[in-house]
């Protein structure tokens, strides 16, 4: 759980997207944040918006597949913001592709960020978090950690683990001072398809879904900041994504039957 105001943050991903947004709305709620991407430029500009929101903000390199970078986080926070109480493990890209048909290389590429990078993000933050008694998780996973659609195997891989892990954390932390929410957003913009790798998959459906949604990534970030303050496990800002999972539990059989039709026609 953590407070509405002023709390002290580390974002990966933070270049732009969803990892901007969440920058920014801590920083308009006068929060401190360590800025963290691959891409330092973006990172800065991102840092510099959220200057100007209020807040304050620090830029950090940070690859997430790295272990070592990630672990260098928990010492950067405390020298630069004066210690830590919020992690947001958002660094993300997609793979889209049939099982068979995606590379195996693809796959690693896939699994190393979304998946090891929020791996490395909580064994990094967790024992901090133990030891003062207080901190909150946030892992960005995605309505794909809930749902199953063809043609994205790679994607919903690493979301459903992220979801998984995220849920063994909840039990683990009871009673400890710290928590953990999962993010399971479905469509809004984003800068994840300008970097993702497609094989015999057509994107542009999944890009115009996500221009056309009316909850866009400051909306989605602001629902798993509430969501932290409640320590709430799960976070779903999306209406359509709360009724796909609802249907899902209802009649599994029945949902992925539909679903097997529907998103096989839409990739095609």
């Amino acid at each position: 759980m953590i407070s509405k105001g002023g709390i002290r943050a580390v974002v990966t991903g933070a270049a732009g997207g969803l990892g901007r947004s969440f920058v920014l709305r801590i920083a308009k709620r006068g929060g401190s944040v360590l800025v963290t991407d691959v891409d330092e430029a973006g990172a800065a500009r991102t840092a510099e918006d959220a200057v100007r929101a209020g807040g304050r903000a620090v830029v950090r390199r940070c690859d997430v597949r790295s272990a070592e970078e990630v672990a260098a986080l928990v010492g950067a926070a405390e020298k630069e913001l004066g210690g830590v109480d919020l992690v947001v493990n958002n660094a993300g890209v997609a793979v889209a592709g049939d099982v068979g048909a995606v590379s195996l290389e693809d796959w690693k590429w896939q699994i190393d960020i979304n998946l090891w990078g929020v791996i490395h993000g909580c064994h990094a933050f967790v024992p901090h978090f133990r030891k003062q008694k207080s901190g909150h998780v946030i892992n960005v996973a995605s309505l794909a950690g809930l749902v199953s659609a063809p043609g994205m195997a790679p994607y919903n891989v690493t979301k459903f683990a992220v979801v998984a892990l995220s849920e063994a954390m909840y039990g683990e932390l009871r009673g400890s001072g710290a928590g953990v929410t999962v993010l399971c957003p479905s469509f809004f913009q984003t800068n994840i398809m300008t970097s993702s790798r497609s094989t015999g998959i057509d994107v542009s459906v999944a890009e115009k879904r996500m221009k056309a949604t009316r909850i866009q990534a400051d909306q989605v970030a602001d629902c798993a900041l509430l969501a932290a303050e409640r320590n709430e496990l799960y976070a779903l800002p999306h209406p359509d994504g709360r009724a796909l999972w609802g249907a899902k539990r209802l009649a599994p059989r029945l949902f992925s039957e539909l679903l097997a039709r529907v998103g096989r026609k839409l990739t095609r």
